[in-house]
């Protein structure tokens, strides 16, 4: 089958043009690697590499640990819908079964490995990709889709694994996953929420991300289309003449008939949420990708199996699941499935870094759209995803009745790992995170179990900021539909160390550093009434108007809340509210607990997890995802006649050796206590040295 390459992470990948699930041609042009295996064994059946890049890098060597190779390829797997472990997906009972009796599904996938597996650390890094998108090589320095960066990750012997488990990509890793259709083999039907934000007008937008979950028809007259500027407005009904299931990129409305897309007379804006409730067919069975990756990690970190030729050998002693942001919800709903056990009762991964993710996500559910968010203050606020339990340990949640918590599972089979979880303010402004850590009134602070470390990298956004390019000499953008720019504190540095701690938990049983985090009992978690932000240079902004309300919502009785999964009434009914805490903050508006990096410890200004929509962009909302950088004025004066309370850069600051001490202080007090490595303090502390402050 025709493939057309993509990059990620300076890998060229042959992605598949299709996603519909298929018998894949043995004419590939690549190596096989093949096993027969028991008839009735449900596992990975055949590796086929299809690329490799040896040496990778230019030829680059990586200290102690030598040349890395890179290979891509497919991998081929099935599983038994009767094994209890599996029978949690949804609609697994409803997929195609081979003669086996097993539900089959293709991979694409992706390993960076030392060439002399010997030479690296033994731990097999598994990155989960966020929305087709190799993220690992964010972990160093300058790192990205096509830059190796520093090469932390390769000095430090990693072998590094992705593999596609998302239905709704097009682009990067992929995955074929089987249609569910009824047992009479008719199209299974169902009722599916759509929602549009725009950053630019346009006239056609997929009705979900493609390949998209198609209308039954093009016939409009059973759906329908509203708008709200805000996320809590009335809904402003469309009439149905006004809009149609079709595309007008090219031929004015009513454009061209399509199931898949939507076209509106005279355009959407950017001004406007536009929410589309319709009857969609064909749903793909989502939850499949858990069962594939979990198979896919179990087979290469336990050597030769089943007559397969393992690309890793036997170099491999344990293993790390890593995951940011959408990844990261993905890994705490693996983990509260059960799927950290593989289907011979093994642990699959030994540790795991849930990365900014204060929730779970829409992975295992019927007409799943997992590339939507769980819920921020303006963008896909009903979503799935922060359904109870959203604690570590079991809690008991009295507006929807749930008394879990996500460890259930694995502690029943003994397969938890130990758990690095990671924040940064965004969830907590955004994404309910005071919900991980408290009672759902806000009250009482909860247990944190002790396979579990939370850290809250304090004063950093969403996106995280390149830790080569800081202020002062250079200021963050404004972001297109934001009042603020944009918050360029880094959490890299946090990240490496944590992850060193995390391993070195594993491998010899040393404790990590403790949990760091805003909590009620040490008074730094607060209700919005008492956050005070002393200086906000932006119209209509409010606390309340940029944090995210979470309220229970009523899914129907074939929803379960507990797993977020099965079949979804839309829309949900909201109920009651939750009492959301947030992290607070001190005379300059920057959060007082949690872990604390050099910025925010000897700061150049506020440094927030919430920005404020602008005018045309549903003013005064969240800019969701996004954080926000107010720097300090220079001198006094300016900042008097600004009206700003915070200290001026040379009142702070008066000599420039002041700013560095301060910084050097504060960088060997992370580095004692493990927050931070030793190469991250010296160029934190050269970067301080560099710097025009307070100038």
């Amino acid at each position: 089958m025709a493939r057309k390459p993509t990059t990620l992470a300076g890998i060229t990948i042959p992605i598949c043009v299709s996603r519909v699930a298929r018998t894949f041609s043995s004419s590939l042009l690549a190596i096989a690697l093949l096993g027969t295996g028991h008839l009735a064994e449900a596992r990975i059946t055949r590796i086929v590499i299809e690329t490799r890049t040896s040496p990778a890098f230019g030829g680059a060597s990586f200290g102690n640990v030598g040349q890395y190779e890179q290979l891509t390829g497919v991998a081929y797997g099935e599983v038994n819908p009767k094994d209890p472990l599996n029978a949690v997906i949804t609609d697994i009972e409803l997929a195609p079964r081979n003669s086996r009796g097993n539900v089959e599904y293709s991979m694409d996938f992706a390993i960076t490995k030392p060439i002399d597996m010997k030479r690296g650390n033994g731990t097999l890094l598994y990155d989960v990709p966020n929305r087709g998108n190799i993220r690992s090589p964010e972990l160093n320095v300058g790192g990205n889709a096509t830059n190796i960066g520093d090469g932390f990750l390769e000095r430090e012997g990693y072998t590094l694994v992705d593999n596609g488990w998302e239905g709704d990509v097009t682009t990067g890793l992929q995955i074929r996953l089987p249609i569910a259709r009824h047992r009479d083999g008719s199209e299974i039907k169902g009722r599916v929420r759509a929602e549009y934000i725009f950053g630019s007008p346009a006239s056609t937008i997929d009705v979900t991300e493609p390949p998209a979950y198609e209308a039954i028809s093009t016939d409009n007259s059973g759906a329908t289309l509203t708008r709200r500027v805000h996320q809590n407005d009335p809904r402003e009904l469309i009439p149905n003449m006004q809009w149609a299931f079709a595309d007008c990129t090219s031929t004015p409305f009513p454009g061209v008939p399509d199931p898949t897309k939507i076209c509106l007379q005279g355009g959407f804006d950017t001004n406007h949420i536009y929410e589309l409730l319709y009857t969609a067919k064909n749903p793909m069975v989502m939850g499949l990708g858990f069962a594939a990756t979990r198979d896919f990690n179990s087979f290469l970190r336990n050597g030769n199996q089943g007559g397969l030729v393992n690309p890793l050998g036997d170099g491999i002693e344990n293993a790390i699941i890593y995951g940011s942001s959408q990844s990261g919800r993905w890994i705490r709903t693996f983990i509260q499935l059960g799927f950290n056990q593989d289907e011979k009762r093994r642990q699959v991964f030994e540790g795991a870094i849930p990365h900014k993710a204060s929730n779970r996500g829409a992975f295992n559910i019927r007409f799943a759209q997992p590339t939507r968010l769980s819920g921020t203050q303006h963008t896909e606020a009903q979503y799935p995803g922060a359904e109870s339990p959203q604690t570590w340990d079991v809690s008991f949640d009295p507006l929807s009745g749930i008394t879990a918590g996500q460890l259930e599972r694995c502690r029943r089979s003994h397969t938890c790992p130990k758990i690095t979880h990671t924040n940064t303010d965004t969830e907590y402004w955004q994404a309910d995170m005071s919900l991980n850590t408290t009672d759902s009134f806000g009250t009482n602070d909860v247990s944190i179990p002790r396979e579990v470390r939370i850290y809250q990298l304090s004063g950093t956004q969403h996106g995280g900021g390149n830790p080569l390019q800081q202020p002062p000499a250079v200021l963050p953008a404004f972001p297109n539909n934001c009042q603020l720019r944009s918050n360029s504190n880094p959490f890299i540095h946090a990240q490496r160390a944590l992850l060193v701690a995390l391993r070195e938990w594993i491998v010899d049983g040393t404790e990590p550093p403790k949990s760091l985090y805003s909590s009620i009992s040490r008074g730094s978690l607060a209700k919005q009434s008492e956050i005070q932000i002393p200086y906000v240079p932006a119209s209509n902004f409010t606390v309340a108007g940029v944090t995210n309300q979470k309220v229970y919502l009523d899914r129907g009785l074939r929803f379960d809340v507990e797993d977020v999964s099965g079949v979804m009434r839309e829309p949900p009914i909201p109920g009651a509210a939750y009492t959301v805490l947030l992290p607070q903050v001190d005379d300059d508006g920057n959060p007082i607990d949690g872990l604390r990096n050099t910025n925010v410890q000897v700061p150049l200004g506020t440094y927030t997890g919430w920005n404020i929509r602008k005018a045309g962009f549903s003013e005064g909302d969240s800019c969701d995802l996004t954080g926000g950088f107010i720097p300090f004025f220079k001198t006094k004066a300016e900042r008097e006649a600004a009206g700003d309370p915070r200290l001026s850069l040379e009142e702070r600051y008066p000599t420039h050796d002041d700013y560095v001490a301060k910084v050097s202080a504060a960088a060997n007090d992370l580095l004692s206590k493990r927050l931070l490595l030793q190469e991250d303090a010296d160029s934190i502390i050269a970067a301080a040295n560099a710097a025009a402050v307070p100038n």
